[in-house]
């Protein structure tokens, strides 16, 4: 049984979702944010970037998201095989999600990370610009490829968290993604909303009924997201 590191509505939502829509058993277990408990010398000895999630395998602890998704799709059959004709496309795109998507994203949500105080506002704006071309490539690629992204899959699972996420935070920012402006998206997200494993981890979580589609700051029961 795998044991996964989480806090609600933070990455770790991602690999839920992979792992719960499997059908793979596994158990969490929590990281609790409110105490920093990522900073923690025991999580730090299973993680050292101290970031959320890590996975614990039978072959040791995964950490980083994008190489446990692509751990676990070569370890069940989720994703493309290394023989697929689709697998270029793939790890193409959980690629770019991982390190290009999501990396800019993050920067929203910590700029006083990447720049000075009075350097905020400017970032942002380069930022949000930035993750609208990410998205725009990313609805283009799942309108011309949608067996890639298929919400059994590794890269579902993905974007419909970095799109949760582009609404609500940081928290007090201008509104600047807007669904209906990728449609092969949005049709992404109507999809996984639909699934078992969304609706667990939305009670799992306190994410509410639309996740995705219109999300609202995670009420978990324990934990907290921030």
């Amino acid at each position: 049984m795998y044991v996964l590191h989480y806090a609600p509505d933070n990455a770790s939502l991602i690999v839920r979702l992979v792992l719960e829509g499997a059908g793979l058993p596994y158990r969490t277990t929590l990281v609790d944010r409110a105490i920093r408990q990522q900073n923690s010398a025991a999580y730090r000895a299973l993680n050292p970037t101290g970031l959320i999630p890590t996975l614990e395998t039978p072959q040791g602890a995964i950490s980083e998201t994008g190489a446990i998704l692509l751990w676990l799709a070569d370890h069940h059959t989720i994703a493309p095989g290394p023989q697929a004709a689709d697998r270029g496309a793939m790890l193409r795109w959980l690629f770019f999600t991982s390190n290009t998507a999501h990396a800019d994203l993050r920067q929203l949500f910590y700029p006083e990370y990447y720049v000075p105080a009075d350097a905020v506002r400017a970032h942002h704006q380069i930022i949000v610009n930035r993750m609208k071309v990410h998205f725009r490539l990313l609805d283009d690629a799942a309108a011309a490829t949608p067996e890639v992204f298929a919400t059994s899959g590794i890269l579902a699972p993905y974007l419909c968290a970095l799109m949760r996420w582009s609404v609500l935070y940081p928290r007090g920012q201008e509104p600047w993604f807007v669904l209906g402006d990728y449609p092969a998206l949005k049709a992404i997200a109507l999809k996984m909303e639909a699934t078992p494993q969304a609706a667990r981890l939305a009670l799992a979580e306190g994410l509410g009924a639309t996740p995705f589609t219109a999300p609202r700051l995670a009420t978990p029961s324990v934990g907290s997201a921030t």
